[in-house]
């Protein structure tokens, strides 16, 4: 096992190296210059070349990204152009905010999805098969930017049930989710957030178990007089590892935010970071959240590779 890990832990390198290249290149690629909102209109040319050089800005592409590179390998991810603080600390509360709400709405999806997806699986060919799949396919397919400015409108100006935008009453350090002052605040974002994984993992599940299902052993334990539940307990443990992957997937997802939804929603997590990053051209700040993001995408798979060598040992030999 701790052969397998590591071996895992290994190759996580070159695609930590790969993508720490692509996040950095990826902003150069953009129009416009990185240090213009930098520079005031009656700057002189003395001033705009002090304040490039200042920043780093005048030196070739590859000597900033090995610069760059060296000092996020030691937890410098420079500083933001428009606040001026650290931009480690910009996204740690940026990535809490999301992650808070990804953790709901990760619960709320996958639950819901693997109950749907046994019952689906079960009765196949019946009506709750059919209409699982119509669940599942009209959560992949609905935008959910426009399922969340439905439901803004529905709940937050219609009924008036729930507020539109932000987080909380006060501001984001003092949000609690056992305060329901705050924490309907995130009912809305999460529910818009947790319908793609809903969908994505219902399908999943169902197609894995009742795979599963069909296979003859399945048919000979059905023969023996197997309880159902425990028919399903066995069919689920064999399935397990294929769901898993898809849920490390989608929690990746989650994770990372949406730009869409947390801009809808006025959510500040990383979503609502990374739009504003843009927005101002605050080349550290969009480096470093997309980087950490990267690695928080490759560290949720990595942990899912390891859950799934726990459940099917077989997977080690792979």
């Amino acid at each position: 096992m701790w052969i397998y890990i590591a071996k895992r832990v290994l190759y996580t390198i070159p695609i930590l190296l790969g993508v720490s290249l692509v996040c950095f290149c990826l902003v150069y690629l953009a129009p416009g210059d990185p240090a213009a909102s930098l520079i005031p209109p009656d700057a002189s040319a003395a001033d705009i070349a002090t304040i490039r050089q200042l920043y780093g800005f005048d030196q070739p592409v590859p000597v900033q990204f090995a610069k760059w590179l060296w000092r996020a390998l030691h937890g410098d991810f420079g500083t933001s152009l428009q606040t001026g603080r650290p931009v480690l600390v910009e996204v740690s509360g940026a990535l809490a905010n999301t992650a808070s709400l990804a953790a709901g709405a990760a619960l709320i999806a996958f639950a819901l999805a693997v109950l749907a997806g046994m019952l689906a699986a079960w009765h196949r060919g019946r009506f709750v098969e059919r209409a699982v799949t119509a669940v599942s396919t009209l959560g992949i397919s609905v935008p959910s930017y426009w399922l969340g400015i439905v439901l803004i409108i529905v709940f937050a100006v219609k009924l008036r049930w729930l507020p539109a935008t932000g987080m909380g009453s006060g501001a984001a350090a003092t949000f609690s989710w056992l305060d329901w002052h705050d924490a309907r605040f995130a009912v809305l974002p999460m529910l818009t957030m947790a319908l793609l994984p809903l969908g994505v993992v219902m399908r999943s599940t169902r197609a894995a178990l009742a795979d599963t299902l069909a296979q003859d052993y399945m048919q000979v334990l059905r023969a023996k007089g197997l309880a159902p539940h425990a028919l399903m307990r066995h069919a689920l443990r064999n399935a397990l590892p294929q769901v898993l992957a898809v849920m490390g997937l989608q929690l990746g997802y989650l994770t990372g935010g949406s730009i869409l939804i947390e801009t809808i929603f006025t959510w500040p997590g990383t979503g609502f970071l990374l739009s504003k990053a843009i927005l101002t051209r605050d080349v550290p700040l969009l480096q470093g959240t997309v980087l950490i993001l990267a690695l928080t995408f490759v560290f949720i798979n990595l942990a899912v590779d390891v859950l799934q060598t726990c459940a099917d040992p077989r997977l080690q030999r792979q």
